[in-house]
């Protein structure tokens, strides 16, 4: 990691800009502030865990409040979930509930699909007290079209793999219509043989998910905002291990 990892490179703003709704050439009030600086703003509280208003202003970024409009916007109009899409490949507000781990204090947590390689395909959050088979179907239907060979881009894995959180009989049959092969523990037998090393690989995901102390700790009573940080958080753990898989 750099010693600035906000600083947006040329190369990913090459992906990003042509996402972003374009300013009217003529709008009324002052000029606003570039679009490619307040991704640096979002980005450096990203990383940075502070609170908007705590925003310097000498970086240039603009103020907390246009950062956080700006990534209302964003989100609104899914840029975040398209550059998932679009990345080059090598060939206590809403949803919160009492934590059954911190005294029942209100709180969410995250829910995370990954490929084989620990590579997040789709991040969301919900309450704490919302039980993970729930979740399992919304993950599963948010994996964005992956390309990179011929033909049709794939948006369904072979198989789903998943512990006794995610046990659920019309989940399977659920799976099983998409063609997908359901590996999923069942409660009060064994677990799958090599299922926990395979698991590792989500939690260590999560662990990258969970650098970017934005995370650690949810402020955003919004929901959408919530989870436009994971996806832009998800979407650079992407981008990284592309760019390391080129040098």
């Amino acid at each position: 990691m750099t010693t600035r990892p906000w600083i947006v490179d040329d190369d990913l703003w090459a992906l990003i800009e042509p996402l972003l709704q374009r300013w009217p050439e003529k709008a009324p009030g002052p000029r606003p502030v570039p679009d490619w600086l307040c991704l640096q703003g979002v980005l450096y509280v990203l990383y940075n865990d502070i609170a908007w208003q705590m925003l310097p202003l000498e970086l240039g970024f603009g103020s907390g409040q246009t950062c956080w409009r700006r990534l209302e916007r964003w989100q609104q109009a899914g840029v975040f979930d398209q550059l998932h899409r679009v990345r080059p490949r090598q060939k206590g507000g809403a949803d919160t509930g009492p934590s059954p781990a911190d005294r029942r204090k209100p709180g969410s947590k995250h829910h995370l699909i990954c490929d084989g390689r620990g590579t997040p395909l789709k991040g969301i959050s919900a309450a704490a007290n919302v039980n993970d088979v729930t979740q399992t179907l919304a993950l599963v239907d948010g994996v964005p079209p992956v390309a990179g060979r011929p033909g049709r881009p794939r948006r369904r894995p072979e198989a789903l793999l998943g512990d006794k959180g995610h046990d659920s009989n019309p989940n399977r049959r659920e799976l099983r219509k998409h063609r997908i092969l359901p590996v999923i523990s069942r409660k009060g037998s064994p677990n799958i043989k090599g299922l926990g090393k395979l698991r590792y690989v989500v939690e260590q995901t999560f662990a990258l998910l969970h650098q970017f102390k934005r995370l650690a700790v949810r402020w955003e009573r919004r929901t959408e905002l919530h989870d436009a940080f994971i996806s832009l958080a998800c979407s650079l753990i992407c981008w990284r291990r592309l760019k390391k898989a080129d040098s």
